[in-house]
């Protein structure tokens, strides 16, 4: 009965890390585009140093608390993720005022390649038949669904190659970290959130500039506009925990893949709340398609063979025992 039951508490973690991020990353995508589609804030960049400043806050009240133990990241490894973190927060806002919506798209599909391709070299996976078909059938769902026009310029697509390589980087770097130093979701977000909100911060208002002409300090700041600003820094909390939670627990590849789900609502929410003039056949086609493609990919990379590290130097025993005694602390969540 124990490894049953020991199994069972996974599978019930897993799901709840995921409905937790699913729950409020949509969240934060209805909330920006009401702040931004309604009220003008259209400061991306800021706005996501602000979200890292709330999650900072959050850290120092774990720490206190006693959630947060005592860890070390060397500062090379820091410095990498941020800076392949900040790289991807500007360039797909980058890539989305420089590309069509179709092409954007299409840049936000090739992460999942990518970051099979970052786990190919990096980690020796192989990925079995039905789980690369099961990835294919996501692709082509997403794709049906979301891409409408697409054209292609080359300051566009450099912006895109930097916006996917850096977000995959990224995606998988919180995978590694937390594997190699034996970190909790917390303890990692304890590390890079400061510096990350630091950085923003400052590059923010400059970066906000470039891209709409417009200063975030002229802003109007009324009652409302700021009441969603502070609600999307609340809900950015639990959206950063939530993908270090889902990437620390799964890997980026199906952190990826089952993150269209995420997609799909937002296409669904936005029909209801925004109207329901683009919802067409090949829409519900491709919706279909995509949420098979996951359930496929969720049965394929369970089984053996569906996805399985060839060979790789991981922690010792001791170490991996006290990552998932950093990480029993997600209970309370």
């Amino acid at each position: 009965m124990a490894p049953a039951s020991k199994a069972d508490r996974k599978a019930a973690l897993d799901v709840a890390s995921w409905m937790f991020n699913v729950v409020t990353s949509v969240g934060i995508i209805m909330v920006n585009k009401s702040l931004m589609a309604s009220y003008g804030f259209s400061f991306a960049t800021t706005l996501t140093g602000l979200h890292f400043t709330a999650t900072t806050l959050m850290t120092v009240v774990l720490r206190c608390l006693g959630y947060i133990q005592p860890s070390h990241l060397p500062l090379p490894d820091l410095i990498k993720f941020v800076i392949f973190a900040n790289l991807s927060i500007v360039g797909m806002n980058v890539s989305l005022m420089w590309n069509s919506v179709g092409f954007y798209q299409i840049a936000k599909l090739c992460m999942i390649p990518v970051s099979c391709l970052l786990e190919v070299l990096f980690d020796k996976v192989r990925y079995s038949r039905d789980t690369k078909l099961s990835i294919l059938v996501v692709l082509v769902g997403v794709a049906v669904c979301t891409i409408t026009d697409v054209s292609v310029n080359a300051r566009g697509l450099i912006a895109a190659t930097i916006a996917v390589w850096s977000t995959a980087l990224q995606q998988y770097y919180v995978h590694f970290l937390q594997r190699k130093y034996s970190l909790g979701s917390f303890n990692l977000l304890g590390h890079t959130a400061p510096t990350q909100a630091a950085s923003l911060l400052l590059l923010g208002p400059f970066v906000d500039y470039w891209l709409t002409k417009k200063r975030v300090d002229a802003f109007n700041y009324n009652v409302v506009a700021v009441f969603f600003v502070v609600l999307s820094c609340t809900i950015a909390i639990g959206t950063n925990l939530s993908q270090f939670i889902c990437i620390g627990r799964f890997t980026a590849v199906s952190f990826q893949v089952l993150g269209h789900m995420k997609t799909i609502l937002v296409l669904v929410l936005g029909f209801f709340l925004f109207g329901r003039e683009g919802l067409n056949f090949h829409v519900i086609l491709g919706m279909l398609l995509a949420v098979v493609g996951m359930i496929w990919y969720g049965n394929a990379s369970s089984k053996p063979g569906g996805k399985e590290r060839r060979s790789f130097s991981m922690p010792s025993d001791k170490s991996q025992k006290d990552g998932l005694l950093s990480e029993s602390g997600l209970e309370k969540v």
